[in-house]
């Protein structure tokens, strides 16, 4: 396994280099938002550990251009900011996950061999069709009756997950888990308000909503629309 290490601190760099290595995980460093950039999208990495503060451009606009690049390896973000509307802007960046400084080794090689853990994006399937709307899971693109349907990382993984499961109730831990990667629920709205936005720019211009809600359990993706 390969980490690219982000952190402009030396203690902390160092320190999280000898606990990953414990666990035989190879860690580039990197010291600068620039080099995170340069290096995770010039090389292939099993995760990227990226601390929030980087010199030169900021930790969560260094993720946006990783994932803006295609990179798909789960990002675990550090910061000494853990108020929850600095989590759920890690998280809408396209974080997998989030802990906050100062932090246990312990915790940190846990959290990073839950995110090694997670099944990676089955290739094979390259296409999601449910009615009208169709994923093209290698350009990353929607579209509903062959009209483009621009949707964020996030939104985009929401749907992939009602359409997988298309016709069967899926549960919000269920979403927090498969496009998250959370195994608990941070108490906020964030599922509830990406998923607002998805079913809109789906039903814009339409005369259905595609997405129900099952009272009490979850949503569910018709598939008689």
């Amino acid at each position: 396994m390969r980490a690219l290490l982000a952190e402009d601190d030396p203690a902390t760099a160092v320190f999280v280099k000898r606990g990953l290595a414990a666990c035989s995980i190879a860690v580039h460093m990197v010291e600068s938002g620039l080099e995170a950039i340069e290096a995770g999208t010039g090389e292939s990495f099993d995760i990227v550990i990226l601390d929030r503060m980087l010199p030169g451009l900021e930790g969560l606009d260094v993720l946006k251009k990783l994932r803006e690049a295609g990179v798909l390896a789960p990002v675990l973000v550090l910061t000494a900011k853990g108020g929850i509307a600095d989590r759920v802007a890690g998280l809408d960046a396209g974080a997998d996950d989030y802990l906050v400084k100062p932090f246990a080794l312990a915790e940190l090689v846990a959290r990073v061999n839950a995110l090694l853990r997670r099944p990676p994006i089955n290739s094979a399937v390259t296409r999601l069709e449910v009615g009208d709307v169709v994923i093209d899971m290698l350009r990353r693109e929607v579209t509903r009756g062959r009209r483009p349907i621009h949707l964020q990382p996030r939104e985009f993984g929401i749907l992939e997950v009602l359409m997988r499961n298309a016709g069967k109730a899926v549960t919000r831990t269920m979403i927090l888990e498969h496009v998250w990667g959370f195994h608990f629920d941070p108490e906020t709205n964030i599922v509830e308000s990406h998923l607002s936005r998805m079913r809109s720019k789906l039903r814009e211009g339409f005369h259905c909503d595609l997405i129900e809600t099952v009272r009490g359990v979850g949503y569910r993706m018709r598939i008689d629309a």
